[in-house]
């Protein structure tokens, strides 16, 4: 059939491909859909919807930590909480939506909470909700993205979605919260200072 040794080689003993990392928006989006949908046949509220979006993403979060620590830092992790942000808010974006989001800040009424920021997330794009789940936020899925990175680091936090209304602009912004876990900062202090 195959001559070629490689083709001989079981999946997981082939060498694994940058790859252009690009998939179509269209179909994307309609896979998106799809599962937005099923999910909803699933669920009674918005809330349980959102929970199951941000579930399935923490799933895919978890695998884009591993392939993008293999592709990007030869296998390495980051131990600081500030490292492992500045991931998310680069290389994670940039894999996800192709640019870095627009903002990443620290939380001026609690140490343990981070957000990212970003305007017109095309998870919210494409998708049409009902009247009854008019205030559906899938960026949850993207929050889950994160939950699962953050967790499979071991920066436990609890992630969730935001529309934040900006003034002057016709749509909310999304961010995406961060609430780290109190041993995330006690390990934190304790790492010495570079």
């Amino acid at each position: 059939m195959f001559s070629s040794p490689l083709y001989r080689l079981n999946i997981v003993d082939r060498p694994l491909a940058k790859g252009k990392g690009e998939v179509s928006l269209s179909a994307f989006s309609f896979l998106f859909s799809e599962l937005v949908q099923y999910c909803q046949t699933k669920v009674s509220n918005i809330g349980e919807l959102e929970r199951r979006l941000e579930d399935i993403g923490a799933e895919v979060g978890l695998r884009l930590l591993e392939i993008l620590c293999f592709r990007e830092k030869n296998s390495k992790r980051d131990i600081r909480l500030l490292d492992v942000l500045k991931f998310v808010h680069t290389s994670l974006w940039k894999y996800l939506f192709g640019r870095q989001a627009k903002d990443l800040e620290q939380s001026n009424t609690a140490e343990d909470e981070y957000m990212i920021s970003d305007y017109d997330l095309f998870v919210n794009k494409f998708i049409s909700v009902p009247k009854d789940m008019g205030a559906l936020n899938c960026a949850a899925f993207v929050a889950g993205i994160v939950k699962g990175v953050l967790d499979g680091a071991g920066f436990r936090a609890r992630v969730t979605a935001h529309f934040v209304p900006v003034k002057g602009q016709p749509k909310p912004k999304t961010t995406i919260l961060m609430k780290f876990d109190g041993t995330v900062l006690a390990r934190e202090h304790r790492l010495p200072s570079l």
